[in-house]
């Protein structure tokens, strides 16, 4: 009898234990840690294709969402624990991916994530000028600069098939990547005038955040069949891009994202694995994404 009480003792402990780091573990992925694989060389050459960068949820707080919606590809409302702060210009972040079915409509899934650089911020205004980053009211430019000069050094006839003209792809605005802008990101809040400027810009976000038909006609702009002049946003959106922006699809090309999507920040590669050989890349194990030398800038204004 004693051996058969110990016996089950030691089987209830096990289960105590196996539960708890199970609770443990569900908690870190939701609240703390995700990791994320680079697929591609676009943002070389601080994150190279096969690392593995462990991203840090509580800079702008963790999301909670009805996970099963998510899996059937619905649409759901997504809610965020508050964060320790704000995302800042230079953040490199994971993000689900907003435009996985085409970039003529803003949609969620839960398996396409991408992660780029955060250029703007809510309340910037963008431009692109012979390929550099500008924002209004910060003198440091932004991002990696070799791969900027070197696109502001392309003629338009350099550039492949696809690469060079650049959102909204508007006849009339006529954006590439060499020349873009300005382009102000709306913040919670702020009031932009509709016009046909404003409905090329923003017509993707209003139709998201109203979840309802957006159009242009007769020189109007209908909301839901009601004509409007104003519309006033209701979330925060983000500039992001890659640091090598020769093969990036970003911002450039799909436009802002919504702060929602953001997953978080990338703190560090934690695996490295050469997609070619599958040996390890012991090298860049651990590696803080900062150590790496290249030549970018960034600011750390919130």
């Amino acid at each position: 009898m004693v051996l058969a009480k110990k016996i089950i003792d030691y089987i209830l402990n096990g289960i105590i234990a196996i539960t708890v780091i199970g609770c443990m573990w569900v908690f870190a992925q939701v609240f703390l840690l995700a990791s994320f694989r680079i697929p591609s060389d676009s943002m070389e050459p601080e994150l190279t294709e096969g690392d593995f960068v462990a991203v840090w949820k509580p800079t702008l707080g963790a999301r909670l969402f009805d996970l099963n919606a998510t899996l059937r590809l619905e649409q759901t409302a997504i809610h965020r624990v508050p964060g320790f702060r704000r995302v800042r210009r230079g953040d490199v972040l994971v993000f689900n991916f907003p435009h996985p079915n085409g970039w003529d409509k803003i949609e969620m899934h839960i398996l396409k994530y991408y992660i780029k650089r955060c250029i703007g911020l809510p309340g910037d205004t963008l431009s692109i000028r012979d390929g550099r980053f500008r924002i209004n009211g910060v003198g440091e430019p932004l991002g990696n600069l070799d791969s900027q000069e070197r696109i502001g050094q392309t003629p338009p006839e350099g550039f492949a098939d696809g690469i060079y003209k650049a959102f909204p792809f508007d006849s009339v605005i006529g954006w590439n990547i060499r020349d873009f802008g300005p382009l102000y990101i709306p913040k919670a809040g702020d009031r932009i005038k509709m016009d046909r400027t404003g409905y090329a810009l923003y017509r993707k976000l209003v139709a998201w955040e109203q979840k309802t038909e957006i159009e242009y006609k007769d020189s109007t702009v209908y909301l839901n069949g009601k004509p409007i002049r104003e519309y006033r946003f209701q979330k925060n959106y983000y500039f992001m891009a890659g640091d090598k922006g020769e093969n990036s699809q970003d911002s450039r090309y799909w436009g802002l994202l919504p702060e929602e999507y953001i997953v978080g920040k990338a703190a560090f590669i934690w695996k490295s694995v050469d997609p070619y050989t599958g040996q390890f890349r012991w090298k860049r194990f651990m590696k803080n994404k900062h150590e790496n030398k290249i030549h970018w800038h960034g600011t750390q204004t919130a």
